[in-house]
């Protein structure tokens, strides 16, 4: 087997260029699917049956949907539906964001539901109104039991933005391969997104497990 490792540090403006698109993606999707995911959150335990459909519906859908497929979907499916047309960078972001402002939904919900009522009934009884109570007393506690499982949630995101190169979007994994396709050089190029990716994700996993240890919460 003739090896030609040169071609990773020949092409390593292009491999960077990749990487720092799978870290823009990742921060713009977590960004958007933050508040996203607290809205969710808030309708599902609304008051309103309409409220708390409409985020049922929402939730159920894209959680159980395999992400590639909202990738196709959002690709192919909603220009024609929407008569809009999107650039690939873009028709990422939105399924990206979809699929995990529906896991933040659940985790944000599950972080409420753990904070006992008397929290809530201490509050109203000191004169805040129930808004005024939930954004002052009960988010800020929910905020710190769910925040070993976003961090998880942000390391899966991480990995799961190669996924996007499938509708040739220029992140690592698309880089990679196009690299591999015009070199013919596949065990180095391959090799080297696997190296790339573990350098990038090692450090983000680590600090998960830092912060799993000094802020989850034990009953």
């Amino acid at each position: 087997m003739n090896l030609d490792w040169t071609v990773i540090w020949t092409s390593r403006d292009a491999l960077l260029e990749g990487a720092g698109m799978t870290v823009l993606l990742t921060v713009l999707t977590m960004l958007m699917a933050l508040p996203g995911g607290i809205l969710l959150a808030l309708m599902r335990l609304s008051n309103y049956r309409v409220l708390r459909g409409m985020s049922l519906a929402f939730v159920e859908l894209f959680r159980n949907l395999p992400l590639i497929l909202i990738i196709y979907w959002a690709f192919y499916v909603m220009p024609m539906a929407l008569h809009v047309q999107m650039s690939a960078f873009t028709t990422a972001l939105v399924a990206l964001v979809l699929n995990i402002s529906a896991y933040n939904a659940e985790t944000f919900r599950a972080g409420i539901n753990s904070i006992r009522k008397g929290q809530m009934e201490a509050a109203l009884a000191m004169g805040m109104s129930r808004r005024q109570a939930m954004f002052k007393v009960v988010i800020p506690q929910a905020a710190r039991r769910i925040l070993p499982v976003f961090a998880s949630t942000w390391v899966s995101l991480f990995k799961d933005t190669s996924l996007v190169s499938v509708i040739a979007v220029s992140e690592l994994a698309y880089t990679s391969m196009q690299i591999r396709a015009h070199t013919f050089r596949v065990l180095e190029m391959l090799t080297a997104m696997a190296v790339i990716y573990w350098m990038m994700g090692y450090p983000q996993a680590k600090l998960v497990d830092w912060i799993h240890r000094k802020y989850g919460v034990k009953e």
